[in-house]
């Protein structure tokens, strides 16, 4: 990812459970959808799994307890140490590792069967040279007759529309009451945009409000097939959350 993305990541770490109404929810639903899909198109665990964009483990831990033998790398080092203590105290067994998803032949070892990264995490890739480096690079983790499977935004809508904000979800917990929500502010005159994430918790007196920024690119459905495509990709296949279920329209390709 780029330095913009590696410290947004690393400064929201200890608070990324908080965007979640119930995160261990989440891990688990998230898991339930993906298992799916694999196995439609992969097989049955246990297969080897790389997940090159983890974060603090949302799908790296579910995969895992449902019998995957799973990797789990971030560029952010502190999203990573999360990750395995989190899968430690979920009791489930996975490995770590930090790597830069455009730098992953030198810094993992071995082929996969899957090659995961989901919650838009390759949009945080701001030129076709990044994203056709990391597509890449996810190719020469897949084995042969493996599978990538990604997930990003619909920015195929957000991009005739350009939203400024989310509406915020209000999340009632074992930690009290937070407000979450996202301010974004297109850039002009290309197709990137910042986010300011907002985590307001409940004290006293008052809300103590945190706020995490990083830039997106509004990657297209159309631009991100053909990026796949030239790194060596083939069946490319578009999922929507109506199909699915999952949250987010999911792509899966092949190895040529």
């Amino acid at each position: 990812m780029t330095e913009d993305a590696g410290q947004f990541y690393q400064q929201l770490a200890q608070d990324y459970h908080l965007i979640y109404a119930d995160w261990a929810k989440s891990i688990q639903w998230q898991s339930n959808v993906l298992d799916r899909l694999i196995r439609a198109q992969a097989g049955n665990p246990p297969l080897e799994v790389l997940d090159c964009t983890c974060g603090i483990g949302t799908q790296a831990i579910g995969l895992a307890a449902k019998g995957y033998r799973v990797h789990a790398t971030d560029l952010s080092p502190a999203a990573v140490e999360r990750a395995a203590h989190e899968a430690a105290a979920y009791g489930v067994d996975l490995t770590t590792g930090i790597a830069d998803v455009r730098r992953l032949s030198e810094q993992v070892e071995g082929t996969f069967d899957v090659v995961l990264s989901c919650d838009n995490a390759l949009p945080h890739l701001l030129t076709d040279e990044d994203l056709l480096l990391a597509a890449s690079q996810m190719r020469s983790k897949v084995r042969p007759s493996g599978l990538l499977l990604v997930s990003i935004r619909d920015y195929d809508h957000f991009i005739q529309e350009k939203p400024h904000a989310t509406l915020p979800d209000v999340f009632e917990g074992p930690e009290g009451r937070r407000i979450v929500f996202q301010v974004w502010d297109w850039h002009a005159g290309d197709q990137q945009y910042t986010i300011n994430l907002f985590i307001l918790r409940q004290a006293e007196t008052c809300y103590q409000t945190t706020c995490y920024s990083t830039t997106y690119r509004a990657l297209l459905r159309s631009e991100l097939s053909a990026i796949l495509q030239q790194a060596g990709f083939a069946d490319i296949r578009w999922y929507m959350p109506q199909d699915t279920g999952y949250y987010q329209p999911v792509v899966t390709a092949r190895p040529v």
